[in-house]
C-alpha cells in the first residue's frame, strides 16, 4: 500500500532518526507540525518528523459526517463499538510509514511513533504489534484500542518497548480513566508506562512538552 500523504520536516540535513505523528480526529497532519520547534532540542541528532493526513471516512458519533480519522466512533463513548476493521486498516498504515523510513535510511529501532488522541490509539495498538523493534511509543491524551486481543497479538519484538503517555485530568473526550485502564493493562504485560497526568483538558500544556523533550533525549542518547 502507497504510504498516506504527510507534511514533514527535518531538524537537519540527513536525518538519522524519525519521528511519525498521528494527529486526532478532524484534524490533519498540519496540526501538530508547529510543536517541533518548541519540542525539540538542539543537542539531538538530526530527525524527520512525519505528520501524516487520515483518511476522510464519515463519522458516527458526528452524525456521518465526512472528516479526516483513523477509524469510526460509533458511540457516545469513546470506547464503545470499537471499529475494529478501521483500527486495524490503520495500523495496516503505520506499519506502511514505518517500512518507508527503513527504506530512506531510517531502521524501526530509530523511529518514534506519537500521536494525540485517535492518532494515540492507533500507535499505541500499532506500535506494540509490530513486528521490528522500536525506539518509543508517545501516546498523548489517549487509551489502547483492541485491548482483549492485545496479548495475543503484541509483538516480542517490541515487549520492552518504553511507552510515554500523558493525560489531562479535566479531559471530556478521551476520559483520564480511560487512558488509566490502558495504562494499567500494559503495564499488567510487563510494559515499562512513563505515566503523566495534568491539570487540562483534551489538550497539549507547556510542561508536558517539557516532559516529553526529556523523555524522548533519553531515547536519543
Amino acid at each position: 500500500m502507497p504510504p498516506l500523504p504527510c507534511v514533514e520536516t527535518v531538524t537537519a540535513a540527513n536525518p538519522s532518526h524519525a519521528v511519525i505523528w498521528l494527529h486526532g480526529l478532524g484534524a490533519d497532519g498540519n496540526d501538530f507540525a508547529p510543536i517541533v520547534p518548541e519540542l525539540v532540542d538542539r543537542t539531538w541528532p538530526p530527525l524527520r518528523f512525519v505528520f501524516p493526513h487520515a483518511p476522510v471516512r464519515a463519522v458516527t458519533i458526528n452524525g456521518g459526517m465526512r472528516m479526516r480519522a483513523w477509524y469510526d466512533i460509533k458511540g457516545a463513548r469513546i470506547e464503545d463499538k470499537e471499529d475494529e476493521a478501521g483500527i486495524r486498516e490503520s495500523i495496516a498504515e503505520l506499519d506502511a510509514l514505518i517500512s518507508r523510513e527503513g527504506e530512506r535510511g531510517i531502521a524501526p529501532d530509530r523511529v518514534l511513533l506519537a500521536g494525540f488522541s485517535q492518532g494515540g490509539a492507533i500507535v499505541l495498538a500499532g506500535g506494540v504489534r509490530h513486528a521490528r523493534r522500536l525506539a518509543g511509543i508517545v501516546a498523548l491524551s489517549t487509551y489502547l484500542p483492541l485491548r482483549e486481543s492485545t496479548p495475543a497479538e503484541r509483538s516480542d519484538a517490541n515487549a520492552a518497548v518504553p511507552i510515554f503517555m500523558a493525560h489531562g485530568s479535566h479531559d471530556p473526550v478521551v476520559p483520564e480513566p480511560l487512558g488509566a485502564v490502558s495504562r494499567d493493562a500494559l503495564a499488567l504485560l510487563g510494559y515499562g508506562v512513563d505515566w503523566h497526568r495534568y491539570p487540562m483538558a483534551h489538550q497539549v500544556c507547556a510542561q508536558e512538552i517539557a516532559d516529553l523533550r526529556a523523555w524522548i533525549g533519553t531515547r536519543l542518547a
